[in-house]
């Protein structure tokens, strides 16, 4: 397992796969690299893939300090300096969405082209999720919290269909530390008076159905960033890229090869 060394000593597992220039491979909040299990497949060819562990998933180091999209985004950093990339496209989905801005604010020049996917701009300006939902999710019963979190990230028919195992509803390895942690981090981000800053050429993705993270959000970023293209998918829920894959992988091809 490679890993890369973070300024502050931290060690985050990388995993490359495959040939050509680098596209990064971003997860959601409290999942490891297997968030892309099965789906990163989609982008090889003309290029590699690049995942990695967030501190606390996975085989990477334990947070020792505050959590923050940032600090992820700088983790991001090591990894494509670790690889010897001078530059890669970056694709982030949910919380790696938020990580992946910070990557484009802050490293503009390593950045060739930006997805963000089902994610928000936080901060005062997003749409936050209904308390409903909210409260689905925080419910003692680890069995209906579980199910309700099926719920937003698939539609009834594909889970039908789909029995799991699923990579998108946590790293159970966790310590509980550093599941508060990823937690925070999501909640505190706010880049919106950064994001106009961004030069990057940008897609915004989002389902049309994602109450997660609620649809209404992808206009705002991509109204904020210059010269952003919006791509909306009919009844897709927040796991988009994956029940959705055979329309989200091609949108995102043909923005990496424009």
């Amino acid at each position: 397992m490679p890993y890369a060394k973070t300024e502050d000593g931290a060690r985050i597992a990388y995993q490359p796969v495959g040939d050509g220039p680098p596209l990064v491979l971003l997860a959601g909040q409290a999942n490891s690299h297997h968030w892309w299990d099965g789906l990163r497949e989609d982008f090889h060819g003309a290029r590699s893939t690049v995942t990695l562990d967030y501190r606390g998933t996975g085989d990477s180091d334990e947070p020792q300090t505050p959590c923050s999209t940032r600090q992820f985004a700088r983790d991001v950093i090591a990894v494509l300096d670790e690889l010897g990339a001078d530059r890669a496209d970056v694709y982030g989905t949910s919380m790696g969405g938020r990580v992946a801005q910070w990557v484009a604010v802050d490293h503009p020049d390593r950045v060739r082209r930006l997805v963000l996917g089902c994610t928000s701009p936080g901060g005062p300006h997003a749409v936050d999720s209904a308390d409903d939902v909210r409260r689905s999710l925080a419910q003692p019963d680890p069995t209906e919290a579980r199910r309700a979190l099926l719920d937003l990230m698939y539609t009834p028919d594909w889970l039908a269909h789909h029995p799991g195992p699923y990579g998108t509803l946590g790293d159970s390895g966790m310590s509980a530390r550093a599941r508060r942690g990823h937690l925070a981090a999501s909640r505190q981000h706010d880049a919106w008076d950064a994001l106009p800053g961004i030069t990057a050429p940008t897609l915004v993705l989002h389902g049309t159905d994602d109450r997660l993270n609620p649809a209404a959000n992808a206009p705002l970023l991509a109204d904020r960033i210059p010269g952003a293209r919006l791509r909306l998918i009919p009844g897709a829920r927040h796991a988009y890229f994956e029940e959705f894959r055979a329309v989200a992988a091609p949108l995102v091809l043909d923005f990496l090869d424009g």
